[in-house]
């Protein structure tokens, strides 16, 4: 099953040449979750050849504007491209307000319905499942409310040795239910194994994404062994004092986070617009956690 992210915006704040604020597409079997939405999150979306119409979950981490300002936009352009199908969103109960005070002084009435699920940023929680994946809240530590977003792959059925089942000319209405991991007692007295026809589906994937945050430890527990672990770097470790300040994290401490949770991969991400180059953020991470990647707009990385 496809399992991966594409980032769209990596800036913190404010934009810079050549990096946006902050928002990334999530495919998972391809179905298509936005996270945050910064401003020029269309035109990213169209420069990376990625279809708006396809998204039909958008999760607002929290309401300071690199992480939705593009929000009104996107839904404005989904609204004149003729959708009609509803958009999920998922964000702090003020977004409806807002989106809704926009629509009302530019007389826009959409043809789609905008269905909205307010997020308690109190405490971790289940917000969302399919047969794909489920959702759940991270509770971070920002200067107002503000949530991360765990997605973790649904459990797959187990997969069939084909070549032994047509050996042992097991008949194909049984395959579901040994699929299923079910043992079967035939009409004659015979009895198939599960486990001689199957075997176990890979482990379910998962992706942490924590977008605003001091390190805290009160929020390692959301996210301990998880396969990719995007984590805010806004600064060196250098302006640590600017960092808690801001209620951000460094680099290093990214890479920190990374290592206590057990993490298999980091992605580093939110940078400050005052690095223009960003070599220094990921060297500062990798002497802590080697498996460490920059969050580099355009590039879609496998979970």
């Amino acid at each position: 099953m496809k399992f991966e992210v594409t980032i769209l915006g990596s800036s913190s704040a404010t934009p810079v040449y050549n990096r946006n604020p902050t928002a990334q597409l999530l495919n998972c079997n391809e179905k298509f979750y936005l996270i945050d939405c910064g401003e020029g999150t269309q035109q990213q979306l169209i420069k990376f050849g990625l279809k708006a119409s396809k998204i039909n979950y958008v999760f607002i981490s929290h309401l300071h504007g690199d992480h939705y300002f593009g929000l009104i936009g996107l839904l404005s352009s989904m609204h004149l491209n003729g959708r009609i199908k509803p958009l999920y969103i998922f964000a702090p109960k003020a977004i409806q307000e807002i989106l809704e005070l926009q629509f009302k002084h530019s007389d826009t009435n959409l043809r789609y319905e905008l269905v909205y699920f307010e997020i308690d940023a109190t405490q971790p929680a289940i917000i969302f499942q399919n047969g794909d994946v489920t959702v759940e809240t991270i509770v971070l530590n920002h200067r107002i409310p503000c949530t991360g977003f765990k997605f973790t792959e649904k459990k797959r059925l187990r997969k069939l040795i084909v070549e032994k089942l047509e050996n042992d000319d097991v008949p194909l209405d049984l395959y579901p239910l040994l699929k299923r991991g079910v043992d079967l007692t035939l009409p004659n007295g015979n009895v198939l194994k599960n486990i001689d026809y199957t075997t176990d589906s890979a482990h379910p994937r998962s992706y942490a994404y924590c977008s605003d945050t001091l390190m805290d430890e009160l929020y390692f527990d959301s996210i301990k062994n998880c396969d990719t672990l995007y984590h805010e770097a806004t600064f060196l470790h250098e302006m640590l004092e600017r960092a808690k300040e801001t209620h951000h994290t460094t680099a290093l401490q990214a890479a920190e986070v990374a290592k206590i949770v057990n993490a298999k991969k980091l992605l580093i991400g939110h940078f400050s617009s005052r690095y223009k180059t960003l070599v220094e953020l990921l060297e500062e991470a990798k002497t802590v956690f080697e498996n460490t990647e920059l969050a580099i707009e355009g590039t879609t990385y496998q979970i």
